[in-house]
């Protein structure tokens, strides 16, 4: 294995939690460099857009595609948000989940931290990053929990 595949896995595990390195990036992967900084910018798997480095953090902006690659080889799911169906369709848009829709949110969700939205049949319908604790999502029935960078259907 390669410095650089060591490197996203490790960087995944930290930020997703333990065993997400290597279910988000499996052996194969491709990397693009920065033409300035050198540095790894985005992480391709067959031509598919898995993940971006956010050059502010050090960290990684999920795409759908890297999404749905975690949730189908991942059981456990911290970083996870799941909505009401009645709102599903509004989130695959690409509309920021509400807290009074969310249902449940795993462990390891933090605010400012990556979180892939599901419905309630564990469907990726979005990607983004969460304003709020777990407990805040659960507790609170107004605000936006979390800021939806990409949605399943359509940009943004």
């Amino acid at each position: 294995m390669d410095g650089d595949l060591r490197r996203v896995r490790a960087i995944a595990d930290y930020q997703l939690g333990r065993g997400c390195g290597p279910a988000l990036f499996p052996e194969g992967v491709e990397f693009a460099y920065s033409k300035n900084t050198g540095r790894i910018r985005h992480v391709y798997l067959g031509g598919t857009l898995l993940a971006s480095f956010r050059p502010t953090d050090g960290l990684f902006a999920l795409t759908v595609a890297g999404a749905e690659r975690l949730v189908s080889n991942m059981d456990e799911l911290g970083f996870a948000v799941t909505v009401d169906d009645e709102v599903a369709d509004f989130v695959a848009q690409g509309r920021s989940v509400f807290a009074k829709h969310v249902v449940d949110a795993g462990d390891e969700v933090r605010p400012g931290g990556e979180v892939v939205v599901l419905d309630s049949g564990r469907r990726v319908l979005a990607v983004g990053r969460a304003l709020l604790t777990k407990e805040e999502m659960l507790a609170f029935v107004v605000g936006v929990a979390v800021r939806v960078r990409r949605g399943r259907v359509g940009r943004r």
